[in-house]
């Protein structure tokens, strides 16, 4: 299916469900004064913003199986887009997240690392905070909620996020360190996969959020794609001169493992991993299955959470230690 021409049939959404659809053209990024440029990058970002504006309209209108009808590379969008629609109803309607539960371990089962993150974005619609990450959830994946807070939170604030660079009086510094990762994915769609731009827009950043920003964008770049082979290793350079190559490395390595989890590989995907990395990409993704074993069963909080990306990047330095 062409998600790009067809859309759920929101004329069966009523009441609340179709006050809250989303128009299609919300995903049109020129809209909002977004650096698009011609070619690979805006293709990419339209297209996955399409399937996540179509996965959320297919939740308001009842219509959750339509989601596999997008073909496979864009799918996690779509269901990106499902859990945010879940969150913004279990929010409004006090259920405490059962239709995101329901979605997670039935339609989203293996897509779990985007519809996480689409619980962010749904808190973030409904303003309100994912402090505990997303409840009834896995123990440490719910913490990407934070992160799609910090993604959607950001894309509808753009002007003060990355214009003036404030953060939102929303969490503690260690929360906040993880909100900058969905706004470091953020500023990779923002200027069009432009290494350059990328790399001087997070200078212009304290120091002291910088490393999470090249986390999300290594996860982006990875996930999304957007940029040619000779575009990804310019960015390494500058991730690497601004001392922060193993954040871009462990973001690139939390992106393949969830794209591995959720079916075949994007070429796009398997082109990057080798260079962002500097392995193939199931080895990028076999570093955070090492660190997640290693923290146990018990590991479920924020800090648990920091150590899994502390862990996956220490992997990173010892593969590529000279």
């Amino acid at each position: 299916m062409d998600q790009v021409g067809i859309h759920p049939a929101l004329s069966s959404a009523r009441g609340l469900r179709k006050f809250l659809a989303k128009d299609p053209l919300e995903s049109d990024l020129s809209r909002r004064r977004f650096r698009l440029r011609s070619g690979t990058s805006t293709t990419s970002f339209t297209n996955a913003e399409k399937s996540y504006v179509f996965g959320y309209n297919a939740v308001m209108s009842r219509e959750v199986e339509k989601i596999e009808d997008i073909e496979a590379e864009h799918r996690p969008f779509g269901y990106e887009g499902a859990a945010a629609a879940c969150t913004v109803l279990d929010l409004l309607t006090l259920t405490r997240g059962r239709r995101l539960h329901e979605l997670l371990t039935g339609p989203a089962r293996h897509h779990r690392h985007a519809a996480y993150l689409g619980a962010g974005r749904g808190y973030a619609l409904v303003r309100l905070r994912p402090v505990r990450g997303a409840r009834r959830a896995h123990p440490l994946l719910r913490w990407l909620a934070v992160d799609g807070f910090g993604f959607q939170w950001s894309l509808s604030r753009a002007d003060r996020m990355i214009g003036e660079r404030t953060m939102p009086d929303l969490f503690s510094r260690a929360h906040g360190a993880v909100f900058d990762q969905g706004l470091g994915r953020l500023l990779w769609y923002h200027d069009s996969a432009s290494p350059d731009d990328v790399s001087v827009r997070i200078g212009g950043y304290p120091a002291g959020r910088r490393a999470d920003l090249w986390s999300g964008v290594g996860f982006a770049a990875t996930y999304a794609g957007g940029a040619e082979a000779e575009e990804l290793w310019w960015l390494t350079e500058h991730a690497g001169s601004d001392g922060f190559r193993a954040h871009l490395a462990q973001g690139c390595a939390f992106a393949v493992a969830a794209r591995l989890r959720s079916g075949a590989l994007p070429d796009h995907v398997a082109r990057a991993v080798p260079i962002l990395a500097g392995v193939e990409p199931e080895e990028a993704a076999a570093w955070t299955d090492r660190a997640l074993i290693a923290l146990g069963h018990q590991a479920h909080t924020h800090e648990d959470f920091r150590s899994w990306q502390s862990q996956t990047r220490r992997s990173w330095t010892r593969r590529h230690r000279h």
